[in-house]
C-alpha cells in the first residue's frame, strides 16, 4: 500500500502545530465516517499480548495527549492500534496554558508542547468514550487523569480519585499521570512522602470501587524521564507496596542538551520524539531491574521505527505507546512498529 503520509507532512507543517492537529484529526474522522481509513491504511496483523489480565489485539498503543477528551476515538482505532490511551482529563473543565503551547523542531524530529491538560472535563470525556463504536464492540481504551490546575497540589489526591471515579466503570485501565511538566508542581507527586500518600489514597479508592463495581480495574502510573536511579528505585518499590499493576515510561522530558541552538529548543514544556528516546529507555531498563516480572512496562518516548519500538520491548516493556512518532512518520508507524514486535 502507498504512504501517502510524506507527501500530506509538508502542507500539514506549513500550519501551526495545534491547527495542524485539530485539522489532522478533523480529516481523519470524516475518512472513517466514509469508510476509508482501513482501506488508505496498513492494518496490522493480529499479535495478541495478553497484559495485566486484558488481551490487546496487538501490542502498539496510541499514548495519551494525541485526543485528550475522547473526540476521535473511531477513527484513531481505524488506524490499527491495539489500544488507545485517551486523556489527560481532569475533574473539571479547564483552558490549559495560553498559545502559542505546541512547537515542532523537525531538525531533530521533536515537539515540545506546554498544552497544560486542556481539557472538557471527565464528565464529557467518559460521554464520548460510552457513545463511540470503538468502546461499544470491546475495543480497549485506557483512561488517563490528572488534576486540574487550580488545585492545590496537598489536595492532588482528591482530583485524582474524583476523575477515577468518573471513568471508573468504562475503562479498560486507569493511568495516573503525575509526570507532566506542564502543570505546576505535578512533578512534586513523584516524591516519595508524596508518591506514598496518593498511591495510599488510590489504593483505598480502587479497593472501594472494586466492591461497588465487582470488578478490579487495573492502575497504571506514568512517570518522567529526568528522574536518577534512586528516584526509579524509591518509585518500583511504592508501586509493588501499592500493588500497582503496571508503569507508563515515559513521559516528555524538561531536558534541552538535544535540542540546543535549534529554533524554539528553549520553548518551556515537554521535549518528545526522538531526543527523549535513549533516556526513556534507560528508564525501561532501570524498571525491569528492579521490578522483574512483577509489575509489567509500558514502552513510551522517541519510537520513530519498529527498531525504536523493539528496543523498548528488548529493554523490558511490555507493550509500546507511540504519539509524537506519528507526527512525523504518519500511521505507517503504526504497523512498521507492530511487525517488528511480531511474534
Amino acid at each position: 500500500m502507498i504512504d501517502s503520509y510524506p507527501l500530506l507532512r509538508p502542507w500539514l507543517f506549513s500550519l501551526d502545530p495545534e491547527q495542524a492537529h485539530n485539522v489532522t484529526l478533523s480529516n481523519l474522522d470524516r475518512a472513517q465516517r466514509w469508510g476509508l481509513l482501513r482501506c488508505l491504511v496498513d492494518q496490522p496483523e493480529p499479535d495478541p499480548r495478553t497484559f495485566c489480565g486484558i488481551t490487546f489485539p496487538n501490542p502498539v498503543g496510541l499514548a495519551a495527549g494525541l485526543d485528550k477528551d475522547g473526540k476521535h476515538i473511531d477513527a484513531l482505532a481505524s488506524l490499527g492500534f491495539g489500544f488507545l490511551e485517551i486523556g489527560t482529563v481532569t475533574p473539571k473543565p479547564q483552558p490549559g496554558n495560553p498559545k502559542p503551547r505546541m512547537f515542532r523542531l523537525p531538525e531533530a524530529q521533536a515537539i515540545i508542547n506546554r498544552m497544560g491538560f486542556n481539557n472538557d472535563g471527565v464528565d464529557a470525556c467518559v460521554k464520548r468514550v460510552r457513545e463511540s463504536a470503538y468502546w461499544q464492540n470491546g475495543g480497549i481504551i485506557g483512561l488517563n487523569i490528572g488534576k486540574n490546575a487550580s488545585t492545590p497540589i496537598e489536595n492532588a489526591a482528591s482530583d485524582y480519585i474524583t476523575a477515577m471515579e468518573a471513568v471508573y466503570d468504562l475503562a479498560s485501565y486507569i493511568t495516573v499521570n503525575i509526570s507532566s511538566p506542564n502543570t505546576q508542581n505535578l512533578r512534586a507527586l513523584q516524591g516519595e512522602d508524596m508518591l506514598r500518600s496518593l498511591l495510599s489514597s488510590l489504593h483505598l479508592a480502587r479497593e472501594a470501587l472494586s466492591d461497588q463495581y465487582g470488578v478490579r480495574k487495573p492502575l497504571f502510573l506514568k512517570i518522567a524521564p529526568d528522574l536518577d536511579q534512586n528516584d526509579i528505585k524509591l518509585i518500583a518499590d511504592l508501586l509493588l507496596e501499592f500493588k500497582i499493576d503496571a508503569v507508563i515510561a515515559t513521559n516528555t522530558t524538561v531536558a534541552r542538551d538535544a535540542v540546543k541552538g535549534l529554533k524554539f529548543g528553549e520553548e518551556l514544556g515537554g521535549l518528545s520524539g526522538a531526543p527523549v528516546r535513549i533516556a526513556s529507555t534507560e528508564v525501561v531498563k532501570n524498571l525491569k531491574q528492579y521490578l522483574g516480572d512483577a509489575i509489567p512496562i509500558i514502552g513510551v518516548g522517541g519510537i520513530l521505527s519498529g527498531q525504536d519500538a523493539l528496543e523498548k520491548v528488548e529493554a523490558g516493556a511490555s507493550l509500546v505507546q507511540i504519539y509524537s512518532g506519528l507526527i512525523y512518520r504518519g500511521p505507517k508507524l503504526i504497523s512498521d512498529c507492530a511487525a517488528a514486535l511480531k511474534r
